[in-house]
């Protein structure tokens, strides 16, 4: 386990930009050596390739006010495939990942967006990637992962206390499993699709729906998912739970597929599909509707910010990210969607501190 010293921070500092042009123009502050390989230490600026694999436009109409996105303090170091973030009294916690030529990092690093600063928090007991994470009655639960680059999953879990920065581990899952989608919703965390496999090979995605309930420190089973996979947008509106797109086994199979779960009947519902198939991606719920960005396909690393109105059950396309990026960190953080690190090539080879907040006027 590597020490996580206190690092120090570097504020972005630019100006904000809305058109995709700006982000792609080489010679911007904000991409400088922001970026590291998988294999070979040592800062990179952005690979050309990303320019190439970038994808900005949706087919959704665009939506009247399309925000804007604005360069923040960038992560301690380049990361990615932490596969989510949470945030709780308006800060972000992002943990575990791929950074510094491991795929098994216990990394925690926390944001406050006040201060424009990342510190470091009580380090992962288990260093993993494709951690799901979710808070619930203000503390964090950090569930299974996969030890090496998005294969072999283990079935730790663990619970996070802000007040006292300390893990402590709970109960393991029945089985191993990485990516899942982790959702807390009245006093019970919710865990949702990933993938198994110990080798690239047998790596499949699985329906699997498990409930753990903190007061008795136990798993149980629910209706499982439709349609199983992995990599996938989850997040509660209401009392319903919505997991959004992802990927099939694969992101040479991504899929648009919406689905909504009413855990009062144990039962799922389709909703309208997700514009762009993708999976990897960030789903945040800010003002009322759920903002999806980024993510990846084949030669594909998507830029796009697509909004859905559980009113309407409509979507819309909002501005999209200065800088595409899939396995990412994404969380609501005060009145701004933050999306920090992700890779920005497709797969798993290049890591970025790039860290981005996306406002409505």
């Amino acid at each position: 386990m590597t020490s996580l010293s206190r690092r120090g921070f570097i504020a972005a500092g630019a100006a904000s930009l809305v058109a995709p042009a700006l982000a792609q123009q080489p010679g911007h502050e904000h991409h400088g050596g922001h970026y590291e390989r998988l294999n070979q230490p040592g800062r990179i600026p952005k690979p050309a390739l990303a320019d190439s694999q970038n994808v900005f436009d949706s087919p959704a109409p665009k939506a009247a006010n399309p925000g804007r996105w604005q360069p923040k303090a960038l992560l301690p170091l380049p990361r990615s495939e932490m596969a989510w973030a949470a945030a709780h009294e308006d800060r972000m916690h992002i943990v575990g990942g791929y950074g510094e030529q491991r795929t098994d990092r216990p990394y925690h690093h926390v944001y406050d967006p006040k201060a424009d600063k990342w510190s470091d928090g009580a380090p992962l007991p288990q260093g993993a990637n494709h951690v799901g994470v979710a808070f619930l009655d203000g503390r964090l639960y950090a569930i299974g992962g996969f030890l090496e680059q998005n294969r072999k999953p283990h079935p730790r879990c663990f619970v996070y206390d802000p007040k006292t920065d300390k893990w402590a581990e709970i109960a393991p899952l029945p089985r191993p499993v990485g990516s899942a989608a982790i959702v807390g919703l009245n006093g019970l965390l919710y865990a949702i699709g990933g993938a198994i496999g110990d080798t690239t090979d047998t790596k499949t995605s699985v329906n699997w729906h498990r409930v753990y309930d903190p007061k008795t420190d136990k798993w149980s089973e629910r209706t499982p998912m439709p349609t199983a996979r992995d990599h996938t947008g989850t997040l509660a509106i209401g009392n319903l739970i919505h997991v959004i797109g992802g990927r099939v086994d694969s992101f040479h199979t991504n899929s648009n597929l919406h689905h909504a779960y009413d855990p009062a009947t144990d039962k799922w519902a389709p909703r309208n599909p997700l514009p762009t198939a993708r999976s990897g991606h960030g789903a945040v719920l800010y003002r009322g509707k759920v903002f999806v960005m980024g993510g990846e396909g084949t030669n594909r690393v998507f830029g796009q910010m697509e909004a859905y109105d559980p009113a309407s059950d409509g979507w819309e396309q909002y501005a999209p990210m200065l800088t595409p990026r899939h396995g990412l960190g994404a969380a609501l953080v005060g009145d701004a969607i933050h999306v920090a690190g992700g890779g920005p090539v497709m797969g798993g080879g290049v890591q970025s501190a790039i860290h981005e907040a996306f406002v409505l006027a």
